[in-house]
């Protein structure tokens, strides 16, 4: 059964920093390309970033690039996402995903793409004063 267990949410002022983690298992890690999503109070789904197999290749939507960074370790089946200058309307719950087939490209994905991304529970990041 695959699973994916995000981790590292909480509680942060403005300008502040997070790193989230996603363990998977179940299915091997190294062959998918990963990403996060995240979805904010009655909004919908939001890709933020995706990363190659390998880790060489990444991508951000316009609204996190510079400020979030996507990694990957093939040797631990971990995901991370470095959150930094964190604004209040970062304020979601969290989610990594993946395709439902191996080494897929990383690409940008819409609303409706993202909602079929297989997806963990989430963790949340709530950015408060």
């Amino acid at each position: 059964e695959v699973q994916l267990l995000e981790s590292g949410g909480g509680l942060v002022q403005p300008g502040g920093s997070l790193r989230l983690s996603c363990l998977g298992s179940g299915f091997t890690f190294s062959s998918y390309t990963m990403n996060w999503v995240r979805q904010a109070p009655g909004k919908g789904l939001e890709w933020l970033a995706g990363i190659s197999v390998g880790g060489s290749t990444v991508m951000y939507a316009d609204s996190v690039k510079g400020r979030f960074t996507i990694s990957r370790d093939n040797a631990k089946n971990t995901l991370y996402l470095q959150l930094d200058a964190l604004k209040t309307e970062d304020t979601a719950m969290y989610y990594c995903a993946k395709e439902a087939a191996a080494y897929s490209v990383v690409k940008i994905y819409n609303e409706y793409e993202s909602g079929r991304l297989q997806r963990g529970q989430g963790t949340q990041v709530t950015v408060s004063s």
